[in-house]
């Protein structure tokens, strides 16, 4: 890195005045910084990751990710079933699926119904949930084997 030497016309032949520029060059530090940054940005990630630490046992239980879901059942006979048990009433269903919502009042009751059944036994109970306060009901259907493709031109 040698200091550039600029000439002045001082008028005398052979006699040149030189004079050092006093411009810092900063593309070189410009470049060291860029290097530093880049190794820093590398090797910063591998040291918080690269520390062995054992970790203590916690004495709780592990929270609950997903919480149960509720399910409503009708078989072929009409018969109503929540969570796999049998209800004999709706009024038992609608008792049973209230008592277990007490937890969580915002719950989604899953209804599955057999595909044999009339739409309006499905309909029937979908509106007793209606009429006992709790709208989050959701049918449970089985979806096509197969993705339907574009309408066929006739």
């Amino acid at each position: 890195m040698g200091a550039p030497l600029t000439s002045r016309g001082s008028g005398a032949r052979g006699r040149r005045s030189r004079r050092m520029m006093s411009d810092i060059n900063v593309t070189p530090m410009v470049d060291v910084m860029l290097v530093l940054l880049i190794i820093f940005m590398v090797t910063a990630p591998l040291l918080t990751t690269g520390i062995k630490v054992d970790l203590p046992q916690a004495s709780a239980q592990k929270l609950k990710q997903q919480k149960q879901a509720l399910t409503i059942s009708i078989d072929a006979k009409g018969h109503l079933y929540f969570q796999d048990l049998r209800r004999n009433t709706a009024e038992e269903l609608v008792a049973s699926v209230r008592e277990a919502m007490i937890g969580d009042p915002e719950a989604r009751i899953y209804l599955r119904a057999d595909g044999s059944l009339p739409y309006a036994r499905v309909m029937e109970v979908t509106g007793m949930m209606r009429d006992a306060g709790i709208d989050q009901v959701a049918l449970i259907t089985v979806p096509p084997k197969t993705a339907p493709g574009p309408a066929r031109p006739r």
